[in-house]
C-alpha cells in the first residue's frame, strides 16, 4: 500500500524516508530488522535536531578527503542504504573512484540481486559482492558479512560502512582497513571503533559528501592529507556527546 504524505505534514521528510524503508521491505531487499534499525536511528536524529551538526560536517570533510586519497576505497551497501540513498551512493563512488559492494548480515542471493539492480538503475556500472563475486572470507566473522569480494572489500584500504554492525567494523579494523562510519548513535561499537565517525543521518550525510567531493576533487594531495591529519575522531565523538547533553538540557528547561 502506497501512502501519499502531504508536503505540509510537519514530519514530511521523516515519514517519506520511513515509507522508502517499508517499500524496500515489501520489495524484498530490506529485512524486518532493518526497520527496527531505522527507527532506532530516528530517535538519535530527533535528539540531534534532525540537522547536520558542525561535528558531523567536520567528519564528512575528513571522510571525503580520505576517500580521495585512498588507492582502493569501497562503499559497502546494505538494504537500508539501497532504499534511502542509492543514487547518492553511485554519485559519491563516481567522484571518489570508490567501488560499490553489497554486503549483508541477512544475506540471500535474491536480496543481493535486488540491491545490485537498484544501484544499476541509478547508474552504477559495476556492483561487487553479488553471488560468486563474494569469493573471499573474513575469517574473524561468523555471520554472512564475512563473505566479501576479492576485488572490493578484501583488498580495500578504506571502507565506508554506513548503517553498519559493530562486529564487521571491528573485524575490518583488525585487518588494517581505514573505517569510515555513518552512524547516528555515537555510542555504538561501530562509531567507537571507526577511524572517522559521521554522526549524521545518511540522507543528509551523502549529499553533503557529494558536494564536498565535487570541491575537493580539485585539491592537491597535500591539501587532502592536511584535512585528514587534522581530524581527531575521539575529540569529535566527545563533542557530539556534549552537544547531545547540552541540547537535552536546553529542551528539558523549556
Amino acid at each position: 500500500m502506497v501512502i501519499k504524505i502531504p508536503e505540509t505534514h510537519p514530519r514530511y521528510k521523516s515519514l517519506l524516508y520511513r515509507e522508502k524503508i517499508v517499500e524496500g521491505y515489501h520489495e524484498g531487499y530490506v529485512v524486518l530488522q532493518g526497520l527496527i534499525a531505522h527507527g532506532r536511528g530516528e530517535c538519535f536524529d530527533y535528539i540531534l535536531g534532525e540537522e547536520t551538526i558542525e561535528e558531523a560536517y567536520e567528519a564528512e570533510k575528513a571522510a571525503v578527503a580520505k576517500l580521495l586519497l585512498s588507492r582502493h576505497p569501497v562503499i559497502s551497501v546494505n538494504g537500508n542504504v539501497a532504499a534511502l540513498v542509492p543514487g547518492e551512493v553511485v554519485r559519491l563512488a563516481e567522484l571518489t573512484g570508490a567501488k560499490i559492494e553489497v554486503n549483508l548480515f541477512y544475506r540471500t542471493r535474491e536480496r543481493e540481486e535486488k540491491i545490485a539492480d537498484i544501484l544499476r538503475r541509478h547508474g552504477a556500472r559495476e556492483v561487487l559482492g553479488v553471488g560468486e563475486d563474494a569469493d573471499r572470507t573474513i575469517e574473524e566473522l561468523g555471520s554472512e558479512r564475512r563473505r566479501v569480494s576479492s576485488r572490493g572489500i578484501y583488498i580495500a584500504d578504506t571502507v565506508l560502512i554506513p548503517l553498519e554492525d559493530g562486529d564487521r567494523a571491528e573485524a575490518l579494523k583488525r585487518l588494517g582497513k581505514f573505517i569510515i562510519a555513518i552512524d547516528l548513535n555515537p555510542l555504538s561499537r561501530t562509531a567507537q571503533v571507526a577511524d572517522i565517525t559521521i554522526v549524521d543521518n545518511i540522507v543528509r550525510a551523502l549529499p553533503n559528501m557529494i558536494k564536498l567531493a565535487e570541491e575537493y576533487i580539485n585539491l592537491d594531495r597535500t591539501s587532502l592529507e592536511n584535512i585528514v591529519s587534522s581530524y581527531d575522531n575521539k575529540a569529535i565523538l566527545s563533542r557530539v556527546l556534549r552537544y547531545i547533553r547540552d541540547r537535552l538540557g536546553e529542551l528539558a528547561g523549556e
